[in-house]
């Protein structure tokens, strides 16, 4: 097929069309660097070899199976689990006979890091964000009712990964499946940690260690299970665009795959089981292009290593609905922006999903929206008609031209990553970070002047929004791991456990397999705690360094009134304190997502403020003297794991006990807005809802401190 001869005509009718308008040109090029022209023809596709590459044939552009969702359906595989373990398999199984075809355990943060719940650094965190999970017998009550040699399991853990593993396989074992059975994934995706979400526990190098043990042991011992969810999802959650998460993503495998190899294991026993995660956002055609992109990349670099089994070379991939494109305000358009990111996922070729509930901007999912969430990818999976057909977007040329521009610019950075050494040094090296956190910059400010629309929050706003439920975590089941945790150490045969633990360690200090170890630890009823503190006896606890970037925020505004007037009001601030406003932003308890605390700490910068970034997972009592040795005039407090009720007063007391009453306390993040109130008393003096506007935040923050 040739151009269409009227192609020139048609660029000159639209251009006058276009003339006298708000559009500057034709063509608009993304944040990706991608140019998006307004008509494709057949003329884009001419060079893209892949175009007429059947689905389940190398390179996967057009999906990993020949038959795709013709034969069956993605996994519905809803990510879930809070409060305790009776209830979260509860609610697994309430899901599970409404439709939900495998299950996704989401864990709590103390557990993420190591800790168990009788730990005083994690007094605000448990049952929150996840389920904790403290020793095997709370993985036994989990999974109770649930026969593991049939349902896949994954397993979203990181920096505990041994023990949970471990407590997985020893629970499946006494439920009597052999592990050879177990079918599912574990992430193990520590490098995306360094990165995104910074529930790590140990330094790189033995993290990276603890990885190819569990690839090994994986792949001599469970032949089903996938031993890597390579992500990218935390990725985009943290602001990477579509190019930068599939270029990390892929070149976070790629780390990974020289590591098993470097380890003494053949490509094809270890390659056909790793699997990869990716985060669908908002942008509905670059999404579907990122996962097509992703497979032919995956696909061209993996054959570098001489793969003798197809399904070396295929991504194979879970997605979940983007969290941070949910708003507070107008909370029923999240239904609307989940159904589209649902189907973009679908329609990029994904083998399971998540979709995210709606109210998530608010608090933890409610059983009503968790249904909801759950019945979307039902509702497209039964009545849509989209699984008639394979790959039914194939030979879009709008599609497949956008598919190889992501191809392109991923592999401009993928190679830069090379240079580097590989994605450990790179990390290392700040330069993945920093890119991200510089997309998420960037973003934050086109939200905040318009122009990038995010309906009910900076457009077509609702005045009078009703109140939504939202699901609260009791103290109540701190109490109640707490005492398990006494039972169990009560019962056990401590010298027993003691022998388990130090062979842990001992097998740390030389080359044993860790998870070998690790499951007769818990067998021999080790908690997920112990068997982190031996590891890291030898490896010891990771601390990152935080820092902040500047001008990125500003620069994306340019010459802008608000901007310059808050400056104004800053340096007149100056003049009467003889100092800039000065604030420390800080994450209390052991939540890693710290998108919400650089982009702030970004734009307060550089909107005059002097800024301080405390260190993750501070206490209360560590933020507090953080805040007076710093000399700061406001604390800003970022929550995002239903512990602010718990952390932000207890921050406000030990302020006060120093004689530091005079530093101001705001808030941030994901707080129900029924919980205002309760901050308000508890002596905070404003908070901030998911979608503020920083600069009005800048300006109601100067308000408060002329009004002191």
């Amino acid at each position: 097929m040739t151009n269409h001869p009227d192609i020139e005509k048609w660029n000159k009718l639209a251009e006058k069309e276009l003339r006298g308008t708000s559009v500057d040109t034709i063509s608009k090029t993304t944040p990706e660097g991608i140019t998006i022209k307004p008509l494709y023809t057949a003329e884009d596709l001419k060079e893209l070899e892949f175009v007429n590459v059947l689905p389940g044939f190398d390179p996967f552009v057009r999906g990993v199976r020949a038959t795709m969702y013709t034969n069956r359906p993605w996994t519905i595989r809803q990510y879930a689990g809070f409060s305790t373990a009776k209830e979260s398999n509860k609610f697994y199984r309430k899901n599970l006979a409404a439709g939900q075809k495998g299950l996704s355990v989401a864990f709590d943060l103390p557990t993420h890091r190591g800790y168990d719940s009788d730990h005083p650094r994690v007094v605000g965190d448990i049952g929150k964000a996840g389920v904790p999970i403290d020793s095997v017998e709370d993985m036994k009550i989990l999974f109770d009712g649930i026969p593991l040699d049939k349902m896949s399991v994954s397993m979203t853990m990181n920096g505990a990964v041994l023990p949970v593993l471990a407590g997985y396989i020893v629970a499946a074992e006494e439920q009597g499946v052999s592990e050879e059975k177990l079918m599912g994934t574990i992430q193990n995706d520590i490098l995306k940690e360094y990165l995104t979400r910074n529930t790590y526990i140990y330094p790189p190098e033995p993290s990276m260690r603890i990885v190819s043990d569990i690839i090994g042991y994986c792949s001599k011992h469970m032949p089903k299970y996938n031993t890597v969810s390579i992500s990218g999802y935390h990725m985009m959650e943290a602001g990477a665009d579509s190019v930068l998460q599939a270029a990390f993503t892929i070149a976070d495998g790629l780390e990974y795959v020289k590591a098993a190899l470097a380890a003494g294991l053949d490509i094809d026993e270890f390659a056909p089981r790793l699997s990869f995660f990716f985060g669908i956002g908002m942008n509905f055609f670059m999404e579907i292009a990122m996962l097509r992109a992703a497979r032919f990349i995956w696909a061209d670099l993996m054959k570098q290593f001489n793969p003798k089994n197809p399904k070396s070379l295929m991504l194979r991939t879970h997605c979940q609905t983007s969290g941070w494109s949910l708003t507070q305000q107008d909370p029923y358009n999240n239904i609307i922006r989940t159904t589209l990111e649902c189907l973009s996922a679908v329609l990029g070729g994904t083998q399971s999903l998540h979709t995210n509930s709606f109210d998530e901007a608010v608090s933890l999912p409610t059983d009503l929206s968790s249904r909801v969430a759950r019945n979307t990818q039902i509702i497209v999976q039964e009545e849509s008609q989209v699984t008639r057909v394979v790959d039914p977007l194939g030979g879009s040329y709008y599609v497949e031209s956008l598919t190889n521009s992501i191809v392109v610019e991923a592999m401009k950075i993928i190679n830069e990553v090379d240079n580097l050494g590989g994605m450990a040094k790179a990390i290392v090296s700040g330069m993945p970070k920093m890119r991200i956190e510089e997309t998420a910059a960037r973003r934050q400010a086109r939200i905040d002047q318009g122009k990038d629309v995010i309906v009910g929050v900076n457009k077509y706003k609702v005045e009078d929004e009703a109140p939504i439920d939202v699901r609260e975590i009791s103290e109540e089941v701190r109490n109640q791991q707490v005492e398990r945790i006494k039972q169990i150490k009560e019962k056990r045969d401590n010298d027993a456990v003691e022998r388990a633990l130090a062979e842990v360690t001992k097998y740390a200090e030389t080359d044993g397999n860790l998870l070998e170890a690790c499951i007769r630890a818990v067998r021999a009823r080790a908690t997920v705690g112990e068997i982190s503190d031996a590891l890291e006896k030898v490896f010891g606890r990771y601390v990152a360094t935080t820092q902040c970037i500047s001008g990125i925020y500003a620069g994306e505004y340019g010459d802008d009134e608000v901007i310059a007037s808050i400056r104004k009001r800053c340096d007149e601030f100056a003049e009467k304190e003889g100092r800039r406003p000065r604030m420390l932003v800080t994450k209390m308890g052991q939540d890693g997502h710290d998108r919400g605390i650089k982009v702030v700490a970004t734009a307060f910068a550089d909107l005059g403020f002097d800024v301080d970034i405390s260190p993750m997972f501070q206490t209360p009592a560590e933020a507090a003297r953080m805040a007076i040795e710093n000399d700061v005039h406001v604390v800003g407090v970022s929550s995002l794991a239903a512990g602010h009720k718990i952390l932000i007063p207890e921050l406000i007391e030990h302020l006060k006990k120093e004689g530091a009453e005079d530093i101001l306390v705001v808030a941030g993040g994901v707080i129900p807005p029924a919980d205002y109130e309760f901050l308000y008393s508890a002596g905070v003096v404003k908070v901030f809802g998911p979608g503020t506007v920083v600069t009005e935040s800048a300006n109601q923050v100067l308000n408060a401190l002329d009004q002191r």
